[in-house]
């Protein structure tokens, strides 16, 4: 069966061009004349999901921006490939920065907008294999989780402490920092680790179907309640059971959260009986529960049941000392994933501009970017190219960086210099420049490196880069100047190590 593309536009000769284009294409196309009968097109989607969108961006009433927003708002990540007839810099960073997937020009010719449908549909399939494949993970614990952070290991610390008692613990931090991530690795090392884990996002739940999918509810207790619904409560018995954005929860059904921590037994819609439950308790949370319960929008008792035991995971822009190693993971990960892939590396100015990104989405946001890249890259080394989004955004950083080294897998250099799209292009006649630009994550036997031989090489390439201006360089690796030259006695590096007409 053709996958369902979904064509957005108030134009109704575009729509018909479009409609006949994808339709050419190999795909089954769906259209919606503006942005609410595209909303509502996705609510009633039902067993014939669309896949992908193309979407126009200068609609009257609700624009392109605003089409993405909502529908990101309802967790709806599907591919948007956004086209309009204003092809400024400005529309096309205001795209990606809404989470465009791809932005073509009026008229786009059927090749591009084929390339641009096909490379969605292939990050999407690649994307649900990859979260069913998580799905059915194993065991996660604290020495899985990736970090150089002082404030990591801070949050490592106490999460070891945390997971030898049942003692509740409320996770607070951004949404995409790794809560879930630090629960499972909590569970993982607790006495229940070969119990369930059963997770429940409470700000995507109904109001109305909040206590039944928690509590559970008896045949007949309400109208569509045809058979007997056991509850995540039951369901995580003798386990742990994670409330993910609790601070959603609506305020009748704190009071039965609260009952259900301190008695440890629910209540199920239309029992006549309450049922015992032995769990362990983890919350997490994006919002300030303290400031909630000040406002009255949080019951107090609960808060102070839940925070127990609290843990902050900070954002990844605070700790971007960790973006290099977890590039290095993820690139090692998706590469393995990906049939036919051989990435190996990344560039140095591509790293260069990961890192002076803000990373509003944190690690998923992070996590997405290098598995695209991945899929779409044609070489052996992901370059600033493969992350257009990222780029649309970070401003400031020096063109000049752009001369950067791709490396084959003989191991030979070639410079890359910005074509004249903009977009690096390999010179290979050039000599070889003694500065790495690649940090190469494998070594000659395809084994991955260690993370110190990683750290070390790219301390190394930093004194050189900033000429061993060490306030510049450790501003670049995102610590604080003691902590490189801490570093720099543990691993015998000399500042002048690798500096221009330094012997």
């Amino acid at each position: 069966m053709s996958e369902t593309v979904l064509i957005v536009d108030d134009d109704p000769v575009q729509r018909r061009l479009l409609h006949e284009v994808v339709r050419r294409l190999g795909y089954a196309p769906m259209l919606a004349d503006g942005g609410m009968m595209a909303l509502e097109t996705f609510e009633r989607a039902g067993a014939d999901p669309v896949r992908a969108v193309i979407l126009d961006l200068m609609m009257p009433g609700m624009n392109g921006i605003e089409v993405i927003q909502r529908l990101r708002k309802s967790g709806i990540d599907i591919p948007v490939i956004v086209q309009t007839a204003k092809g400024g810099v400005e529309t096309a960073v205001a795209a990606m920065r809404a989470g465009a997937f791809d932005f073509v020009v009026k008229p786009a010719s059927p090749e591009r907008l084929g390339l641009a449908i096909q490379n969605a549909l292939k990050v999407e399939a690649l994307e649900d294999a990859r979260k069913q494949k998580r799905g059915k993970g194993g065991g996660f614990s604290l020495r899985d989780i990736i970090t150089h952070s002082p404030r990591m290991q801070r949050v490592i610390q106490l999460a070891r402490k945390a997971a030898a008692s049942d003692i509740p613990v409320l996770i607070e931090g951004e949404s995409g920092v790794g809560k879930e991530l630090i629960a499972r690795a909590i569970r993982g090392e607790s006495a229940r680790r070969a119990k369930p884990f059963v997770t429940v996002n409470c700000g995507a739940i109904p109001d109305n179907l909040v206590e039944s999918i928690l509590f559970g509810h008896e045949r007949g207790a309400f109208t569509g309640a045809t058979e007997k619904h056991a509850g995540k409560f039951v369901e995580a018995n003798d386990g742990t059971l994670f409330l993910d954005e609790i601070g959603e929860l609506p305020p009748d059904v704190q009071v039965k959260l609260l009952r259900a921590v301190q008695e440890g037994e629910v209540d199920p819609v239309g029992a006549r009986a309450t049922a015992k439950v032995d769990i362990r308790l983890i919350s997490a949370t994006n919002r300030d529960l303290l400031q909630q319960v000040r406002e009255g929008r949080f019951r107090e008792d609960l808060f102070y049941r839940l925070n127990v035991f609290p843990i902050t995971v900070p954002p990844l822009r605070e700790r971007k000392e960790d973006i290099a190693l977890l590039v290095q993971h993820f690139i090692a990960r998706f590469a393995n994933a990906v049939p036919g892939q051989s990435v190996s590396g990344i560039s140095a100015y591509a790293l260069e501009l990961l890192s002076a990104y803000d990373w509003p989405g944190n690690i998923r946001q992070l996590e997405n970017a290098v598995f695209r890249a991945v899929v779409l890259c044609e070489s052996e080394v992901l370059t600033a190219a493969e992350f257009p989004q990222i780029r649309a955004q970070v401003e400031g950083i020096d063109e000049q960086a752009a001369f950067e080294h791709a490396v084959d897998a003989s191991g030979q250099t070639a410079d890359v210099v910005p074509s004249a799209t903009g977009e690096p292009a390999a010179t290979p006649s050039k000599p070889q420049i003694q500065e790495p630009g690649v940090l190469h994550i494998l070594d000659a036997e395809g084994d991955l490196r260690p993370i110190e031989w990683m750290e070390r090489e790219m301390i190394r390439y930093a004194i050189q880069r900033y000429d061993g201006r060490m306030s510049e360089i450790a501003r670049r690796l995102g610590i604080g100047r003691s902590t490189l030259y801490r570093k720099l006695k543990e691993m015998g590096i000399e500042p002048s190590d690798g500096r221009p007409g330094d012997a």
